[in-house]
């Protein structure tokens, strides 16, 4: 499918960072606005004909966008930057926070409001200690009178509490016993709800990660992830260029040996979800007339998106709909896609949404996914992104599904189509 119109929105540039493990990772002492502004600034450098003053916006997407994340940290960024006459916006829609950024600019371009944006994302879980849009740290809490949730989810939260402590019954919707589902429910008990519902088994979870462990190794060992990352010098000067994620030599038999994180009879291991991390990415997004003027051969094509929701305590079946809507908003079908992305957060929610999408398995993350190399919420969607066109020019494809679940009862996804 050539460009079909002059307002397309099309992919020129991509950049991320390595991905650390928080806390005790690689990027810990990095803060999210220098990371991001660094990462924004490869993915320009990536178009010298672009002057980075005609960018008619900067849209950072970050999970939880308070503490140092605060401040709209899309206009620290371009100040960071010396672009003091380009707007910035920072959002959350969770774990697709930097694809909504994506969708953003793909709007305004269709619409005539605009030709050139930076879609960017970046999370530091690392940071969090100093408070985050969605908490405070224990001794700040104790000081104004406790969290910021609503009470009138206290009901909801009792019920997950007793659900956590183990022996729960198969999961219902409480909608149906005229309850209100908890939408604080930590994303681990909502994995562990649909694990319940579609029978997942802890034998697939533990064999999907270490799937993913398996191909990032070999991608690592081919050189594939090397062609995404930028290197990043850290506060004391050492140069961070790898994932801290990857494992190597990851087997079966030493994954069964690790203990349930989230109940005492779960199914949910440190083997079979993503870790914590710090990173964050860019994309460069541009009308298919502003790239021709600029002589650019654009990477892809942004073809659609699509965003939905679902109960928030199984909020990791997401991407099911959310592929359906974007695919029949681009006149396709799963038969039509070379390969997907669908992020990693959790085996148990990979596995029924890959499954009732009917996705063959040599097309689903084929490099690895997020269980490898880590899933910063508000990076996530705009990494994602660079990882699909990198493996649709690694493997000569076209075509490529990107998605993911999102906190909160959420899905999105979008569809791309490489040209160059």
């Amino acid at each position: 499918m050539p460009i079909e119109s002059s307002r397309d929105a099309v992919i020129v540039a991509t950049a991320r960072s390595p991905i650390g493990r928080a806390h005790k990772g690689s990027l810990r002492d990095v803060r999210s606005d220098d990371l991001a502004a660094t990462i924004v600034q490869a993915a320009l450098d990536k178009i010298p004909a672009l002057d980075p003053t005609t960018i008619d916006d900067l849209y950072l997407g970050c999970g939880l966008p308070g503490g140092e994340q605060g401040f709209n940290m899309a206009r620290v960024v371009s100040t960071l930057l010396g672009l003091d006459t380009v707007p910035g916006a920072t959002l959350t829609r969770y774990c697709a926070s930097s694809l909504q950024t994506t969708r953003m600019a793909m709007h305004a371009i269709r619409a005539g409001e605009g030709d050139v944006f930076v879609s960017a994302g970046v999370e530091m879980v690392s940071r969090y200690a100093r408070g985050s849009s969605d908490g405070l740290p224990p001794e700040a809490q104790a000081l104004v009178g406790g969290g910021w949730e609503n009470p009138r989810f206290g009901s909801a939260d009792e019920r997950s509490k007793r659900r956590a402590q183990g022996g729960a019954e198969v999961w219902t919707d409480p909608r149906d016993a005229g309850e209100l589902p908890d939408i604080y429910l930590s994303m681990g008990q909502t994995a562990e709800n649909l694990a319940q519902v579609y029978d997942v088994t802890r034998a697939d979870m533990d064999e999907f990660g270490v799937r993913s462990q398996n191909l990032a190794e070999k991608a690592i060992a081919d050189g594939f992830w090397a062609r995404e990352i930028t290197p990043v010098t850290t506060p004391d000067g050492t140069v961070v260029s790898t994932d801290d994620g990857p494992r190597a030599g990851v087997t079966v038999d030493a994954v069964a040996g690790l203990k349930p994180v989230f109940r005492p009879d779960g199914r949910i291991t440190a083997g079979n979800c993503c870790p914590l991390n710090d990173g964050a990415a860019a994309v460069v997004v541009m009308s298919a007339q502003r790239a021709e003027e600029l002589g650019l051969t654009p990477l892809a094509r942004i073809v659609s998106t699509g965003v939905t929701a679902l109960s928030p305590e199984i909020m990791g079946l997401g991407p099911v709909e959310a592929s359906r809507q974007a695919l029949r908003r681009a006149g396709m079908t799963i038969d039509d896609v070379d390969l997907v992305e669908i992020n990693e957060a959790f085996a148990a929610q990979v596995i029924p949404s890959y499954r009732q999408l009917g996705i063959p398995e040599e097309k689903l993350n084929v490099m690895g996914g997020a269980i490898a190399v880590g899933h910063p919420f508000g990076m996530t969607g705009a990494r994602i992104t660079g990882t699909l066109l990198n493996a649709l020019q690694w493997h000569d494809k076209t075509i490529g599904l990107e998605t993911m679940c999102v906190g909160g009862g959420q899905g999105m996804a979008m569809v791309l189509e490489r040209l160059n």
